[in-house]
């Protein structure tokens, strides 16, 4: 039995993330249920950082965490974690009114819109095909280098002295005599806080520990890696269709990332992408430009979690405070983690400021109950 200020269930880029805020401060224990941190949605994510990517509710945390990816402590990692990319909102002329409820949902928020007519939209995308005549730029947003975000995060709570135990699902959650007792792999552990950072087992988690569910869905989302020609530009923004069809980026070797957008609820599990996704995919993107698609390079799916409002969940559960929701950051998890981690250690430790323009209050899981 070994005891722990507090036990993080989940070792993907939530559980990192806080593991590592928290890990200067108190004892810390990640527990990963993989053979490897980040097998399922963190190491599935599209990799970009964009402002509007999740409604007003989400923008402050990806805001918040912005400046943190730009420009890291050096002894966090070596240059910045995001690259200048830039999205294109696109849309038809009939998609102008959804052009229209983007900027008055972001109206106050200082996200940066520039309209574009025809002739702007085909100086970020070659090859348009017509009728595609609505676009929104937004020039802030940037790709995101995952991999190198959640190892730095693992890195450091590895030095501040985080026990990281993989392969370990977690059996058995008990609350007696006011601490947490945690079975995992045969090995038990006691703790005064647990943390769920489990994103699409979250309900589960909490059922184990007989802590009320939340309603926090698994939805599976299909990416594709496609070979076309001509080549996909070095340089192509992020392009997301308006009416949450599509959205595409450049890849290395002038491949291509293409995803229908889709959301099919699904039960927690190592998602696989389906093949009539993929075709999706390709029709919709067939419909936009005239490049002619060679081959399916790869394909894959991962798993958003989302709470019933659509909302991250972050704070203590109103029923055991001793029992922390970090959850439910929908597709929104990576871009989100700095401000997220952040915002979850004020809320366990009072001596961590909480980030700049974040309020607690918008993502307690009172809300849910």
């Amino acid at each position: 039995m070994s005891d722990f200020d507090i036990a993080i269930i989940g070792a993907g880029i939530a559980g990192a993330s806080l593991a590592a805020e928290l890990s200067a401060l108190k004892s810390v224990l990640l527990i990963e249920a993989e053979a490897q941190p980040g097998y399922h949605s963190t190491g599935r994510s599209a990799a970009f950082w964009d402002e509007s990517y999740g409604g007003p509710s989400v923008q402050p945390l990806t805001t918040a965490s912005g400046p943190f990816l730009a420009n890291p402590a050096a002894d966090f990692h070596d240059g910045p974690l995001m690259h200048a990319r830039g999205a294109l909102h696109l849309g038809k002329s009939e998609h102008h009114m959804l052009a229209d409820a983007l900027l008055s949902d972001f109206a106050s928020s200082g996200v940066r819109f520039e309209r574009l007519d025809r002739a702007g939209i085909e100086h970020h995308v070659p090859g348009l095909l017509p009728g595609w005549n609505s676009g929104l730029w937004e020039p802030d947003c940037c790709d995101i280098d995952v991999g190198g975000l959640h190892g730095a995060y693992l890195r450091q709570a590895k030095r501040q002295g985080v026990r990281l135990q993989c392969n370990a699902r977690v059996q058995s959650v008990q609350w007696k005599a006011g601490r947490w007792h945690v079975s995992a792999a045969g090995v038990d552990w006691t703790a005064d806080m647990v943390v769920n950072a489990g994103g699409a087992w979250a309900d589960e988690v909490a059922e184990l520990a007989q802590v009320r569910p939340l309603g926090i869905q698994p939805y599976r989302r299909t990416i594709a890696q496609l070979s076309v020609s001509p080549a996909a530009p070095a340089n192509l923004p992020l392009v997301i269709g308006l009416d949450g069809s599509f959205y595409f980026k450049p890849d290395s070797g002038g491949t291509l990332w293409l995803s229908p957008h889709d959301e099919t609820p699904t039960a927690a599990c190592d998602a696989a992408p389906e093949e009539i996704d993929v075709a999706l995919a390709i029709d919709r993107l067939q419909q936009v430009v005239d490049w002619d698609i060679r081959r399916v390079e790869h394909k894959w799916a991962g798993l958003r979690s989302f709470a019933p409002d659509r909302k991250p969940v972050i704070g203590p559960d109103p029923q055991n405070a001793s029992f922390f929701w970090l959850a439910g950051q929908g597709g929104f998890g990576i871009q989100t983690a700095p401000a997220a981690a952040k915002l979850a250690a004020s809320m366990i430790v009072d001596t961590v400021a909480p980030p700049a323009g974040v309020h607690a209050i918008d993502y307690l899981p009172d809300r849910l109950h």
